[in-house]
C-alpha cells in the first residue's frame, strides 16, 4: 500500500528535479483528453474512434462484413488521419528529440490548433451531424490525436502513453505479486486508466445531458494548458527536458 500511495503521489506531484520532472502529470492531464475526445467521437459521431485506433480496426472488419452501424469510409478516414497526425508529431520528435520540454509545448501547440477548429465544427454542426461536419470533425480530431501520441511516444515516458491502456492494464496484473513479481508499478498503471475513464465519463456526460461541445471544449482548454506550462516550466532548460545521451 506504501508504494501504492508512493507512485501516485510521486506521478502526480512529479519532482522538477527527477528525470522527466513535470512530464508525468502532464501526460495524465492528455490521458483525460483522450477520455473526453473519443467520447465525443464513440458517441456523437458514430462508430468511430479518433484516439484509439485499435477499436478502429476492429470496427472496420464489422463494417466490411456488412454489421450495422459501422461505417468503412468512417474507420478508413479516422486512421488516415491519425496516421497524418502520427507523421506531423513525427516530425516534431526529430526536430526537437533532445529537448522534450520543446517537443511538448510544440507539439500540443498544433494540436490545440486542430482542437480549436474541432470546437467551431461541433459548434456549427449542432446536435445532429451531418456527413460533412462528421468527416470535417473525423479529420482534424484524428490528426489532433495522432500528434499527441507521437509525442508521447517520443516522450517515452514510462507507463504513460496517454492512449494505449491494454499493456497497462496487463502490466498491473502481469507484474503484480500474484504472478509472482513485484514490479506492477499500481499505482501509476492505475492513474492512467483513471484519467482515461473519468475523461470519458465527464464527455459522456456532458454529451447525454447538457451540450456537446463541452468534451471538446474542455479538452481544448486541458491541451492548451499542457501547452503553456510545459512552455513557462521549460523556458530555462532546466535537467528533465534535456535527452542526454
Amino acid at each position: 500500500m506504501n508504494t501504492f500511495l508512493s507512485e501516485v503521489r510521486e506521478t502526480v506531484f512529479a519532482h522538477r528535479d527527477s528525470t522527466f520532472g513535470p512530464l508525468p502529470p502532464l501526460l495524465l492531464g492528455l490521458t483525460v483528453v483522450t477520455g473526453l475526445v473519443d467520447s465525443f467521437s464513440y458517441l456523437v459521431l458514430g462508430h468511430v474512434f479518433v484516439a484509439n485506433m485499435t477499436g478502429n480496426v476492429v470496427f472496420l472488419a464489422f463494417a466490411l462484413v456488412g454489421a450495422p452501424g459501422f461505417s468503412i469510409p468512417a474507420s478508413l478516414t479516422a486512421l488516415g488521419a491519425f496516421g497524418l497526425g502520427a507523421v506531423i508529431g513525427g516530425r516534431m520528435g526529430s526536430t526537437l528529440a533532445k529537448h522534450r520540454a520543446r517537443l511538448l509545448s510544440t507539439c500540443t501547440m498544433i494540436q490545440a490548433f486542430f482542437m480549436t477548429v474541432s470546437v467551431v465544427l461541433a459548434g456549427l454542426s449542432g446536435t445532429t451531424v451531418t456527413a460533412g461536419f462528421r468527416y470535417g470533425l473525423i479529420v482534424v480530431l484524428g490528426v489532433s490525436m495522432g500528434i499527441q501520441n507521437a509525442a508521447a511516444r517520443n516522450l517515452a515516458v514510462p507507463d504513460l502513453t496517454t492512449t494505449v491502456l491494454t499493456m497497462t492494464i496487463t502490466g498491473i496484473t502481469a507484474d503484480g505479486p500474484i504472478a509472482g513479481r513485484t514490479g506492477a508499478k499500481a499505482g501509476r498503471r492505475g492513474l492512467t486508466v483513471v484519467a482515461m475513464f473519468l475523461g470519458a465519463v465527464v464527455g459522456a456526460l456532458l454529451i447525454v445531458h447538457s451540450e456537446t461541445v463541452y468534451p471538446l471544449a474542455i479538452a481544448l482548454v486541458m491541451v492548451g494548458s499542457v501547452s503553456g506550462v510545459t512552455r513557462v516550466l521549460g523556458a530555462s532548460d532546466p535537467p528533465w527536458s534535456e535527452v542526454r545521451g
